[in-house]
C-alpha cells in the first residue's frame, strides 16, 4: 500500500491503493509512520509524496469505522497511528513537496498540509468533510489549516465539507500552486540546486514563525556556523576567481 522508491536525491513516498482512492486504512498509517522513519535516516534532500492512480488520497478507511465503534482501544489506536504519521512527516528535516492530482479529501488533506510546498495537478479537488459523516478532525491539522488559510476559510471547508478546484484551493492558501508535470520537475530541480544544511536551517526557522518565535538563540548560531560552512567557502572560491582576487592567505 505504501511505497518508498529512492531516485538519486529523491525519496519518493507513493500511496498505492488506486482501486480506493488511495484510502488508508489503520495499518497503513502506522506503515507511513515507518517509511517515514526510514527517509528521516536516508540520505535523501527531497522527499516527493504522492497518490497512484487518478487520487491523491481520499482519507481514512471508512471500512474501518465498524469496528471503532465497539473498542475504546481501537479509536485511540486509529487517532494516534494517524497523528504519527502526519507529525512524522511534519518533522522531517529535508525539504518535502506534496505532489496532489485527483481527489485529496479528509485525511489526504492533513497528509498534505504537512508538507513543505502543496503543488497540484490541474484535476485535483480538495474537501475536508468529517461533519458530513458526524465525526471531527484532529485539532493539530485543524490548526494547520487554520495557520494557511485562517479561521474563516477553515470553517467553510470544516463546516460545509465543499469541495473547491486547485485554482480556489490556491486561492485560499490551501496549495502552493498548480500547473502541469513540468513545472513540478522544475521545482524539485531548484529544491535540490540549493544546500540541504541551509534547507533545514530555514525549514525550522519557517516552523518557528508559525509558532510565533520572532527570534531563536539556536537558529542565530546556525546562521553563524553556516557562514564558514563547505557552501559558503566553495562561493567565495567562485567568487574570488570570477574576479580575480588572490586567496585569502596570499
Amino acid at each position: 500500500m505504501i511505497r518508498l522508491d529512492a531516485d538519486g536525491q529523491i525519496a519518493w513516498l507513493r500511496l498505492d491503493r488506486p482501486q480506493a482512492r488511495n484510502a488508508l486504512a489503520m495499518a497503513d498509517w502506522e506503515d507511513l509512520a515507518r517509511h517515514l522513519d526510514e527517509v528521516g535516516r536516508s540520505d535523501a534532500r527531497l522527499l516527493v509524496l504522492a497518490g497512484e492512480g487518478n487520487s491523491f488520497c481520499a482519507g481514512a478507511d471508512l471500512g474501518e469505522f465498524e469496528e471503532l465503534q465497539g473498542s475504546e482501544a481501537a479509536r485511540r489506536r486509529f487517532r494516534t497511528s494517524i497523528r504519527a504519521a502526519v507529525d512524522a512527516l511534519a518533522a522531517l528535516p529535508i525539504a518535502t513537496l506534496a505532489s496532489i492530482e485527483g481527489a485529496c479529501y479528509g485525511a489526504g488533506v492533513a497528509l498534505a498540509m504537512a508538507c513543505d510546498i502543496r503543488f497540484a495537478a490541474p484535476d485535483a479537488r480538495f474537501a475536508i468533510t468529517p461533519a458530513r459523516i458526524g465525526i471531527g478532525y484532529p485539532q493539530e491539522d485543524v490548526h494547520r489549516l487554520v495557520s494557511l488559510v485562517g479561521p474563516g476559510q477553515a470553517a467553510r471547508l470544516l463546516f460545509t465539507g465543499m469541495t473547491v478546484d486547485a485554482p480556489e484551493a490556491q486561492g485560499l492558501g490551501l496549495i502552493d500552486l498548480f500547473g502541469e508535470p513540468d513545472q513540478l520537475l522544475a521545482i524539485m530541480d531548484s529544491l535540490l540546486a540549493c544546500d540541504p544544511d541551509s534547507i533545514a536551517m530555514l525549514k525550522r526557522g519557517i516552523g518557528l514563525a508559525v509558532a510565533g518565535r520572532r527570534s531563536d538563540d539556536l537558529q542565530d548560531r546556525r546562521f553563524e556556523d553556516l557562514l564558514h560552512a563547505p557552501a559558503a567557502i566553495e562561493l567565495l572560491s567562485r567568487v574570488r576567481a570570477a574576479r580575480r582576487l588572490p586567496p585569502p592567505d596570499a
